[in-house]
C-alpha cells in the first residue's frame, strides 16, 4: 500500500509539474517578432514557391493558430515532420522560442476586413465533395474554424499548396514528410486528383485573415 501511495504520489507531482510548466510556456509576441528571421526567407514572401519535393507555394502561416504553429514546430523538431529546411530550424528552437514565435504569427494576420464578407457558396459538384469529406467537422465553419486550435485554418491558404498535401496524404507519401494523419489519409483516398484539385481550389478561394 505505500509503495501504491508513493506512485500514486510521485505520478500526481509529475503531472501538477507539467501543467505548471504549460501553464508558465505563454508564448510573447514581440519576443516572437526577434526569433523569426529564418521564417521570413520563405513564409515573408507572398506567393514563394518551394520547388521540393515539388513546385508549390509556401503555406501562409501569419493567422494560423498559436497551438498549431507550435505542435507544428515540435513535430519538427522530434523528426515526426521531415522536411529538410523546416527541421533544420526546429532543431536550433528551444521551447519558449517556438512559442514565442507561434505567438507572432498567430497575431501576424488579424488585419483584415472586421466585417468579413458572406462565405462563397461551392458549385454542385464541389459542394458534394465536401460533404463526402466531412472537411467542416474538423476544420470547422467556413474551414477558418476548427474545432481544435492544433487543426490548420485551411480557408484562404494556397490551393496549390492544399492541393500538394492532400496527394501526399493520399498516395502514402506524406508520412515521410509529415503528413501521416490517418483519419486525413482515409479522406483524400476517396477522391481522384482532379476532385482533390477541385476542393482545394475552393477552399483556397474563401475569404481568410491568413497571411
Amino acid at each position: 500500500m505505500k509503495k501504491l501511495l508513493t506512485t500514486i504520489f510521485g505520478l500526481s507531482v509529475a503531472c501538477a509539474t507539467g501543467l505548471l510548466h504549460a501553464e508558465e510556456l505563454k508564448g510573447d509576441a514581440k519576443a516572437g517578432a526577434g526569433k523569426i528571421a529564418m521564417c521570413t526567407g520563405c513564409h515573408g514572401i507572398s506567393g514563394y514557391q518551394a520547388n521540393f519535393p515539388e513546385v508549390y507555394k509556401v503555406p501562409k502561416i501569419g493567422g494560423q493558430d498559436a497551438r498549431y504553429i507550435s505542435t507544428a514546430l515540435e513535430a519538427y523538431k522530434k523528426g515526426e515532420r521531415r522536411f529538410p529546411s523546416m527541421r533544420g530550424i526546429a532543431d536550433t528552437l528551444t521551447e519558449q522560442d517556438m512559442a514565442d514565435v507561434a505567438a507572432y504569427y498567430a497575431e501576424h494576420g488579424k488585419q483584415g476586413d472586421p466585417q468579413p464578407k458572406p462565405a462563397r457558396e461551392p458549385n454542385a459538384q464541389v459542394a458534394q465533395l465536401l460533404q463526402k469529406g466531412a472537411c467542416v467537422s474538423c476544420h470547422g465553419e467556413n474551414f477558418a474554424k476548427p474545432i481544435d486550435p492544433s487543426y490548420p485554418k485551411i480557408a484562404g491558404q494556397y490551393a496549390d499548396y492544399l492541393y500538394a498535401a492532400l496527394k501526399q496524404y493520399k498516395d502514402g507519401s506524406g508520412a515521410y514528410w509529415g503528413r501521416s494523419n490517418a483519419i486525413m489519409g482515409g479522406i483524400a483516398k476517396q477522391f481522384t486528383n482532379a476532385e482533390l484539385k477541385a476542393l482545394a481550389g475552393y477552399v483556397g478561394s474563401l475569404n481568410t485573415d491568413l497571411q
